[in-house]
């Protein structure tokens, strides 16, 4: 206790540390008076009626920040990005060069790599937005638009992506932690004293045992995250010294058990939107297209294949990050420059081989944990029967795992500083 007390007052005393949460809370003031302006020819009222009955439009809605709730100039979030970003790493495994940019050219090949998935974000951008525009247009959700307001609502609606995605560059650059994860943490952030006070307004005392049983799935949740997030995996290394008198200094390299962080459970939702989104266009269709519409459209949260599917993308895309991220033959490269070695492991291949083997086996436990996690509130849902926890579920998910990188980093700045 003395040490969190501790460290909250370094933080409030180091001024650079405050300037940055400054700087990141007043870009959430910006977000959230751009989030709550609506692009024209819309009942906001309608939707806001619509979207609350709906729960993959409630997912939807936790991606777009908060901004779809009322078709608001920035309603596509940082969706469309994230969209690319997963496309981006997919083609790393096709083009080597790719993957060699991202992983080898430091600074400047993450940026180009970034540079590019900004720019496929622009058509993606344009696409989700006519989707959504037409998709709540069948559903009777919104009016039906002219061709020309259609085209002006959809260059907002992208112009509002790439205006976030500005926004999220400027908290990764001048704030603390990923500016992209942070403006999802926005959206949902925002929207709680709304939901607590609706959750005060329709409380029940009959159901105040599925409350209780929400309240364990949460507390689940963030002990799981945290568990997941600050377990690591120490690696023994030693240092040669040289010259008369010299002895060897040993030292560990920690290596995380989850280095993907809250990517796979984002990338798992993005890819999961896209049956639900398939089903709602083909729904009315006749014929075959219509059955299989109608049988796209029940790939909700409520059932078995789409549990069994987020566990196994979760799964794989912690894998796939890591593999992604972290290169050991990069590792055991840095640890032979700089004169160090891992006691009884020859360098070279030996080295990459033996990091490698080991970041196969704690990533297998991370995505392990990550995945049974992120399936918790799935479980409860279906025990319960009540739908919010699932969105509510997925909220926290996000939310916790935020909270912890942001503390990790306040954490390493406070302690370079006493260094």
């Amino acid at each position: 206790m003395n040490t969190i007390i501790t460290k909250t007052k370094e933080f409030f005393k180091d001024k650079t540390l405050r300037n940055k949460v400054l700087f990141v809370l007043m870009i959430f003031v910006v977000f959230k008076i751009f989030s709550n302006i609506p692009i024209p020819g819309v009942d906001t009222a309608r939707l806001a009626g619509f979207l609350a009955s709906n729960q993959f439009f409630g997912v939807l809605n936790i991606f777009s920040g908060g901004g779809l709730h009322n078709f608001s100039l920035v309603m596509l979030g940082v969706g469309p990005y994230i969209t690319a970003s997963i496309i981006m790493q997919l083609l790393t495994v096709v083009f080597p060069k790719l993957k060699q940019m991202y992983q080898e050219e430091g600074d400047i090949g993450r940026k180009k790599f970034a540079k590019i998935s900004r720019w496929i974000t622009i058509p993606l951008a344009f696409l989700q937005g006519f989707a959504l525009i037409t998709l709540l247009e069948r559903q009777g959700a919104i009016d039906v638009m002219s061709l020309s307001l259609k085209m002006i609502n959809i260059t907002i609606a992208v112009a509002g992506t790439m205006f976030l995605l500005w926004l999220a560059d400027r908290i990764s650059e001048y704030g603390i932690g990923n500016g992209t994860s942070l403006i999802i943490f926005a959206g949902i952030v925002a929207a709680i004293p709304q939901q607590v006070g609706q959750f005060l307004f329709t409380y029940d005392a009959s159901s105040l045992p599925m409350y209780i049983l929400f309240a364990i799935v949460g507390l689940l949740i963030i002990a799981g995250v945290v568990f997941v997030t600050e377990a690591e995996r120490p690696i023994p290394v030693t240092y040669a010294r040289q010259g008369m008198g010299g002895s060897n200094v040993s030292t560990y390299v920690p290596i995380r058990i989850n280095q993907a962080g809250v990517m796979p459970i984002i990338f798992a939702l993005s890819i999961l939107m896209i049956p639900q989104l398939l089903g709602s266009f083909l729904a009315s269709k006749a014929g075959m297209l219509g059955t299989l519409g109608t049988t796209l459209s029940g790939f909700t949260q409520q059932s078995i294949a789409y549990t069994v599917c987020y566990f196994v993308f979760v799964f794989f895309f912690t894998y796939f990050y890591t593999a992604v991220t972290f290169d050991p033959k990069q590792m055991a490269t840095n640890l032979s420059k700089g004169g160090a070695f891992v006691p009884g492991v020859r360098p070279g291949d030996a080295t990459e081989k033996y990091i490698g083997n080991i970041v196969g086996r704690i990533t297998f436990i991370g995505a392990l944990f990550l995945s049974i996690i992120a399936i918790l509130p799935l479980v409860a849902q279906r025990i319960t029967g009540i739908t919010t926890i699932a969105i509510g579920g997925t909220a926290l998910l996000i939310v916790v795992s935020v909270v912890v990188d942001i503390l990790k980093k306040s954490d390493a700045q406070l302690s370079m500083k006493a260094y």
